[in-house]
């Protein structure tokens, strides 16, 4: 398969700079090692609002009682907080997938470099290499 614009890396950056190519009309492809969204979205920025959040909440409950709001009994789980976070993220990556479809753009799985002649070499989790 061949390409007018292959972006590396699905975070922020690149799942935008993707769409926007393909609205051009370039046929577009994205290389992702793992997950679409990148770092930020799956395991950096995202995942630690969630869990700020829950943090936030808990905090909420333990001053209820300044604002007239009686709460007993609550406590917290540690793996529901932790599952919640990768949901929001989980979730949000989905979209991402959605908008390659939508937008008719190509993923491919696997670490994305540029070799001398100016393409595109794709290793792949077996370990194969494609190039484009």
């Amino acid at each position: 398969m061949t390409y007018d614009v292959i972006v590396i890396g699905s975070g922020p950056g690149g799942y935008v700079a993707a769409i926007r190519a393909a609205q051009l009309g370039y046929k577009t492809a994205v290389v992702e090692k793992e997950s679409l969204g990148g770092v930020c979205l799956n395991w950096g920025c995202i995942p630690t609002k969630a869990l700020l959040k829950s943090a936030q909440v808990m905090e909420y409950l333990q001053h209820a009682q300044e604002y007239g709001i009686n709460v007993n009994g609550f406590s917290h789980d540690f793996p529901a907080v932790v599952k919640r976070s990768r949901g929001v993220a989980d979730k949000m990556s989905k979209g991402i997938q959605f908008l390659m479809k939508k937008n008719k753009i190509d993923t491919i799985m696997g670490f994305g470099k540029l070799n001398a002649k100016k393409q595109v070499e794709v290793m792949g989790a077996d370990g194969k290499t494609t190039t484009y």
